[in-house]
């Protein structure tokens, strides 16, 4: 098995190879379809239709946006958690769709992509419907591993004989230090799901926004006290950084002779 990391849209994107097909461990950005099918037919010289399997680790937009175009361009099936419902599901799931797309454009700003279309569909019908601790069909060196708490439905991949764990926003890297994602919806969940991989304990972690790092960098304590209580939601974050930006204007202004 080779593991391919591309530079995506706005996250890492990997691409596990084996010899009757590819894997997707992620839905990725509607941008990064091309570049995939790009990478899989001209740097690899094999065919599109040889992207078997697209993982949906959870349903954000740098997650599973790309994936029902990847279905219908190359016929893969698409496996996501069996967890009943739709993330963004009702009156309430379609303003946090338009939220977090445009978060994610925000996103893109700042690592100075240029604009692009990220709009995608928010519901998804997969092909396979995975279980906690389940084999992947048609990749049965991956085990498929329930890690909630970011979303309900968050999915980590372990690649068995090399002993690494795609674990997509689990745990995110900002200049060299590893914090919880943001959001964190369901936070017991979150604290059982850092704990789960620790006690899987692989020889390295893979994350979604970072790299490939041992599993001895990551100090699972730390993460577990920087874990919210209490859900923490996107528009917690962006009050907080208004507030605190409020704040800070007004004594600068009190400072001022």
């Amino acid at each position: 098995m080779a593991l391919h990391k591309l530079d995506g849209y706005i996250q890492s994107i990997f691409l596990a190879e084996h010899t009757d097909g590819f894997m997707l461990l992620d839905g990725c950005s509607r941008p990064d379809v091309s570049l995939v099918i790009s990478f899989i037919e001209q740097t690899l010289g094999r065919k599109k239709e040889d992207l078997k399997l697209v993982v949906v680790t959870h349903m954000h937009p740098d997650h599973a946006g790309g994936a029902n175009l990847f279905r219908k361009l190359t016929g893969c099936k698409l496996a996501a958690a069996n967890v009943s419902g739709q993330w963004y599901g009702g009156v309430s799931g379609t303003i946090m769709h338009w939220t977090d797309i445009a978060l994610a454009q925000y996103v893109a700003k700042r690592k100075e992509r240029p604009f692009s279309r990220i709009w995608y569909a928010r519901t998804l019908s997969p092909d396979i419907k995975l279980e906690d601790g389940e084999k992947i069909p048609g990749f049965k060196e991956w085990t498929a591993h329930f890690t909630q708490g970011h979303t309900d439905r968050d999915l980590s991949l372990h690649h068995i004989s090399s002993d690494r764990i795609y674990i997509a926003d689990l745990i995110v890297k900002v200049k060299d230090k590893y914090f919880p994602p943001v959001p964190v919806s369901y936070p017991n969940r979150y604290k059982r799901s850092l704990e789960k991989l620790r006690q899987l304990g692989p020889k390295e972690v893979i994350l979604a926004h970072g790299a490939e790092t041992p599993i001895e960098m990551i100090d699972f304590d730390y993460l577990l006290q920087r874990a919210p209580n209490e859900p923490l939601t996107q528009w917690k974050v962006i009050w907080k950084n208004i507030h605190e930006r409020l704040l800070f204007n007004m004594f600068k202004k009190k400072d001022r002779p």
